[in-house]
């Protein structure tokens, strides 16, 4: 079950729908895609979407350490050593998305070697889970027919960008409320946005609103602000710009936790063996996790959905990231009905190049 070749490609997907959150404005994005094929004809494959305002990887880095020559290391290597690649490819490269691309494309060989879905090899905890969709910041007459168009379309969870200015903010999250009603949940996203005092006032403002979360409202480096928090806010905080590894779980963790909810990427943490490790830590604190992406191929949602299943801890999926690409590469990797989110019966990631 030997490696037999390695290649990748960028490309570019435009976006249906352009948004802005806090820190920048998106029309498009790249992906890195890359297939790693066996002797017996297998193949595996990853998709990587660097971020650098979050992990510092810049889309030509990535691009470079999944380049052919880099990852010449991996021919002849045994597909059943998957977990031993995986480390492996933590130590020769730099950056977390080329590190989830390999990592993802060594698992769907895997899971197709012993001809099962990965989530179960890995174990799976829950059958299906229902994900929210997202809407970016803009004016509240374009959030408000954005929202009911999602609404028609079977979505009962919507997650809406917010961080640019406090007050507008809880302007449109009150008429968001009353326009989608009582039966849609909304989850809100500040992109390090807020101050405390802001923090302070949108918790507030906001009581009456029935919001499930806060995600990661205060800059990255601003854990022991989050403690400053009482309780009942911290368990309401998702941290995501906050939880770039496990190291960042560890440390979020330690009482009194900074927050009640993490945001896994696995652009942001280098893969699924690292996911599982952050898992791990929220499992045994009894945090409760949410799994998210980048805008991405359906390769690497399917890896997140895959692994987020798995996870005694999952409690959210924000896994629309492939949702709103003008065209993909790939195809297959989950099913979707209503917004709840279940993986296929095919073997390893269930994906296929289109």
């Amino acid at each position: 079950m030997k490696i037999a070749s390695v290649s990748s490609r960028a490309e570019a997907f435009a976006l249906t729908r352009p948004y802005t959150i806090a820190f920048g404005n998106t029309a498009a994005v790249e992906n890195v895609i890359l297939s790693i094929e066996t002797t017996s004809g297998l193949t595996g494959l990853g998709a990587a979407a660097p971020q650098p305002r979050v992990t510092g990887e810049t889309p030509e880095a990535c691009r470079a350490g999944l380049a052919e020559e880099a990852l010449s290391w991996l021919i002849g290597r045994d597909i059943r050593e998957a977990a031993r690649l995986c480390r492996e490819a933590r130590e020769r490269l730099a950056g977390p998305a080329a590190r989830a691309a390999v990592d993802m494309a060594l698992h769907d060989l895997l899971a197709q070697h012993l001809g099962v879905p990965l989530v179960e090899l890995l174990g799976r905890a829950h059958e299906a889970l229902e994900t929210s969709i997202t809407i970016g910041i803009k004016p509240l007459e374009e959030t408000l027919s954005e929202a009911e168009e999602y609404v028609a379309r079977g979505f009962t969870m919507l997650k809406v960008k917010v961080g640019l200015a406090l007050a507008a903010d809880l302007e449109r999250l009150a008429r968001l409320r009353e326009t989608v009603g009582r039966g849609t949940k909304i989850r809100v996203d500040a992109n390090q946005g807020y101050s405390t005092e802001e923090v302070s006032r949108f918790f507030r403002e906001t009581a009456s609103l029935d919001l499930e979360f806060l995600e990661q409202p205060l800059p990255a480096g601003d854990a022991e602000a989050l403690r400053s928090f009482p309780a009942e806010i911290r368990d309401r905080i998702a941290a995501d710009e906050s939880l770039l590894d496990e190291k960042d779980a560890l440390s979020l963790a330690t009482p009194p936790r900074a927050c009640g909810i993490f945001n896994i990427k696995l652009m942001k943490c280098g893969g699924i063996q690292a996911a599982l490790r952050i898992a791990a830590i929220a499992e045994a604190t009894e945090i409760q996790l949410m799994w998210g992406c980048m805008d991405e191929s359906v390769i690497s949602i399917a890896a997140a959905l895959h692994t987020a299943l798995a996870s005694p801890a999952t409690r959210y999926l924000d896994l629309d990231g492939s949702f709103d690409l003008a065209r993909d590469v790939a195809e297959g990797g989950f099913l979707l009905e209503n917004g709840w989110m279940r993986t296929t019966a095919a073997p390893g990631l269930g994906v296929r190049l289109a």
